[in-house]
Order: structure tokens, then C-alpha cells, then sequence
């Protein structure tokens, strides 16, 4: 498995090295190997669960609270795969099945609660854009 230093890690991912350290520190980020000389290093899972962070933080605008709960569910459902895919028995099949579209409602519903917000805010910003634009048409005239 390829091992990576901080700095390859922080150039892929966009993040700073001091960013990444501190996603360790309130266990966002699962801590690294370690060398003899106490360097981190880092796998290809880091920098997934990396992406998978700043993904939640950009692209859903999730406080770092959120992010832990969504990455959290991630991770729950990445272990009930494997059990998943072990289990032979078509009972516990299913019920894996069931566990897994909790996680997955829950995540849903995290995503549209964020959807939500930014509907109301953009209906604000419409709003204020449709005044401005009256007043623009009533000057003008």
C-alpha cells in the first residue's frame, strides 16, 4: 500500500498541512501510521476520507460538526457493505439492506435540510433583486 507525506497529502487534497493535522486532532480524519522518526503517513484512504470532507464542507456547506455526523454515516455504511458481502444468508442480507437505507435516509435528509436554507435564502436575495430592479424600472421612467 503506497504511503504518503503530509505535503503530498495537503497538494492533493487542496487542504494545508495544518488543516489536515487539525481534522486529526478533533477526529475527523482517522490518525495515520506513523514512521520510526514519528513522520505521518498517509494511504489513498486518507485522502478519499479527505475529499469525501472537503466535498461536505464546499459543496453542501456543512459546519464541522455536520461533516463528522455525514462522514461518520459513510463510514457506518462502508462496514455494513463488507457484512454485507460476506453474509450468505439471505435474511441477514436484508437486513443489512435495511440498515443501510437508514444510513442513507439520514444522510438524505442532512442534504435537504442544507437544500432547504438555500432555497429560503436565495428567495431573500430574489426578493431584494426584485425591489432593486422595480426601483431601477420607477427611476427610469
Amino acid at each position: 500500500m503506497d504511503k504518503f507525506k503530509i505535503d503530498d497529502v495537503a497538494k492533493e487534497s487542496g487542504l494545508t498541512k495544518r488543516t489536515i493535522r487539525y481534522y486529526e486532532e478533533i477526529g475527523l480524519l482517522f490518525p495515520p501510521e506513523r514512521s520510526e522518526g514519528g513522520m505521518r503517513l498517509y494511504t489513498r484512504k486518507h485522502i478519499e476520507r479527505l475529499s469525501q470532507i472537503v466535498n461536505a464542507r464546499d459543496v453542501l456547506g456543512f459546519s464541522l460538526m455536520e461533516i463528522l455526523d455525514f462522514v461518520a454515516i459513510r463510514e457506518k455504511m462502508g462496514e455494513q457493505k463488507e457484512v454485507y458481502l460476506k453474509t450468505g444468508e439471505a435474511e441477514q442480507k436484508l437486513q443489512q439492506l435495511k440498515e443501510m437505507k437508514v444510513m442513507v435516509d439520514q444522510q438524505l435528509e442532512m442534504v435537504d435540510q442544507k437544500l432547504n436554507k438555500m432555497i429560503e435564502f436565495r428567495k431573500e436575495i430574489e426578493h431584494i433583486q426584485k425591489r432593486i430592479n422595480d426601483g431601477i424600472t420607477k427611476m427610469s421612467t
